[in-house]
């Protein structure tokens, strides 16, 4: 079995199939996903669609790119939707200074703040961070959560990598693995133990090589679990099982 620790089901991209994109994953051998909300409204569907389906579980929390959209009353509601049996994570939350869609200045402040809400809430956190490496880490170095949690999409270097592993972070690797000059992440995968990885697929988005410039769904999180047995010397079964147990562990899966 394999986890997909970090898709986006809840999105107008799947409205017109996601019962079928649920079954394909199913029968592609994923027997858990985890749908991650970005903004309040597309927490409150993650959150159903995890009801809805028994592989699927939320995550919810504010994404940097809509933390303007922060109010008096959003983590009240947040709280309540965390409180939900089969919401697992906080996240995803972070800084991302390649869009920049909201200030920096108000993406830290916002990060700190979710930080310290998902520690009341004691869950695990699933980090993005995009061209915002030295400021991330700052953060997560203050941070006294009791449950760690994810570095989503992983854009580092060794360095950074291990910085997030002694920090007690997983480190998730998407199928971006997959392309050509893809070197540095390849490069983290061959170094870091299989112990604090997991895999995911971040669909829609950034869709493996072999379906470059399609949709991604979940079903094709085995294409970057094929690149980490094939860069490590292993067997897909040994990928398979070590990432569905870290997963297990991280979100507490049953």
């Amino acid at each position: 079995m394999l986890v997909d620790s970090h898709a986006h089901l809840e999105l107008e991209d799947f409205d017109e199939d996601r019962e079928q994109v649920i079954a394909r994953a199913r029968e592609a051998g994923v027997g858990r996903i985890v749908t991650v909300g970005i903004n309040l409204a597309d927490c409150r569907r993650a959150v159903a669609l995890a009801e809805q389906f028994d592989e699927v579980y939320a995550a919810v929390g504010i994404h940097p790119h809509d933390v303007q959209e922060i109010g008096r009353d959003t983590y009240d509601q947040l709280g309540e939707l965390a409180r939900q049996e089969k919401v697992v994570a906080y996240g995803e939350i972070g800084l991302d200074f390649f869009r920049n869609y909201a200030p920096r200045e108000m993406q830290i402040r916002r990060f700190g703040e979710q930080l310290d809400f998902a520690k009341s809430l004691d869950l695990p956190v699933i980090i993005h961070d995009r061209q915002a490496h030295k400021e991330t880490i700052a953060l997560l170095r203050g941070w006294k959560g009791r449950k760690r949690g994810i570095i989503h999409c992983f854009s580092g270097d060794y360095d950074l990598a291990r910085q997030c592993l002694d920090l007690g972070f997983y480190i998730s690797i998407p199928g971006t693995v997959t392309y050509p000059k893809a070197e540095e992440i390849r490069d983290v995968v061959k170094r870091v133990p299989l112990s604090v990885l997991l895999v995911e697929t971040d669909s829609p988005f950034l869709a493996p090589q072999s379906h470059r410039g399609k949709r991604n769904e979940p079903a094709y999180v085995a294409r970057a679990a094929e690149k980490i047995a094939d860069l490590k010397g292993v067997s897909l079964a040994e990928v398979e099982q070590i990432t569905t147990d870290n997963a297990r562990e991280v979100f507490a899966l049953h």
